[in-house]
């Protein structure tokens, strides 16, 4: 089934959001565990979440891609801004299982000058710490864009942390089409050997889920800045190719399109064109 969707305000609790989610078109949706700033997460209603279970089997919702809040760096160079990742990851995956067997997307960090080398490891460190084995969550490492020292440009740097990960069975990989074009993969002009590079690199069976974004910028830009589907440097036919791709169609498609609900609902509709081979 192709599922496509986009990030939802957690605001009114889990049946809110699966409902803002269908009224847009969604079959699947992201939405932040906390403010995306940080700050403490709101208590969790057990009847909301039971009344949201009972409607996405209703309405055939699946496949949620929650998402880390931007300021947790599981390798920042301050112990007090690891001791924030390190507690907000652990709570966030108690939480996660309110909804069994989704997924928790992050992004892997920034070393901020300590190497590369040094930020693997104190990430690898961070999931041997939170990862435990009953959990039914999936952790996704996203796919930057490889700007300043931010990790997970290249995908040999997430290989070498899940690598280094002990329960790295709960590891998968969210893949961020405006973050790995800004880093240099051609996902435009050969997306099959960017899959290829991936398969090599890291596995396809780790690839659990798609940011759909289109980009402001060039090749390899390293610049990390998304535009909406019709409005980048991306044609409609590429990303066209990337809906209908044989090993991606069948992933969740998150949209992290520079949209309101309405330019998301127009999106989510397109996108099930392009996927009919419809034209736009």
């Amino acid at each position: 089934m192709f599922r496509i969707g986009c990030h939802i305000s957690a605001a009114g609790g889990y049946l809110a959001m699966g409902k803002r989610a269908d009224a847009l078109g969604g079959n699947t949706f992201a939405f932040f565990t906390r403010n995306p700033r940080g700050g403490a997460a709101k208590a969790v209603d057990p009847a909301d979440v039971a009344a949201f279970a009972d409607f996405c089997r209703e309405k055939d919702i699946d496949r949620l891609v929650a998402h880390a809040p931007y300021t947790l760096n599981p390798c920042a160079a301050k112990e007090n801004v690891r001791e924030f990742a390190l507690m907000t990851f652990r709570d966030d995956l108690q939480r996660m299982e309110n909804t069994p067997g989704q997924y928790y997307n992050f992004h892997p960090g920034s070393h901020v000058g300590q190497g590369t080398e040094v930020g693997i490891e104190k990430t690898a460190e961070v999931l041997n710490e939170v990862l435990f084995p009953a959990m039914t969550t999936t952790v996704l490492l996203e796919t930057m864009a490889g700007k300043g020292s931010e990790l997970g440009g290249r995908f040999e740097e997430l290989r070498a942390i899940i690598d280094r990960v002990e329960l790295s069975d709960k590891l998968g990989v969210c893949l961020d089409t405006c973050h790995i074009w800004d880093g240099g993969y051609d996902v435009v002009n050969d997306l099959d050997g960017v899959l290829a590079e991936f398969d090599r690199v890291i596995g396809l069976d780790r690839l659990k889920a798609v940011h759909l974004n289109n980009s402001k910028n060039t090749l390899g830009a390293k610049k990390d800045r998304h535009a909406k589907l019709l409005e980048g440097v991306f044609p409609l036919e590429a990303i066209a190719r990337i809906v209908t791709h044989p090993v991606l169609e069948t992933l969740p498609f998150i949209l992290e399109t520079p949209n309101e609900e309405e330019g998301y609902a127009e999106e989510i509709a397109l996108c099930r064109r392009l996927h009919e081979g419809e034209n736009a």
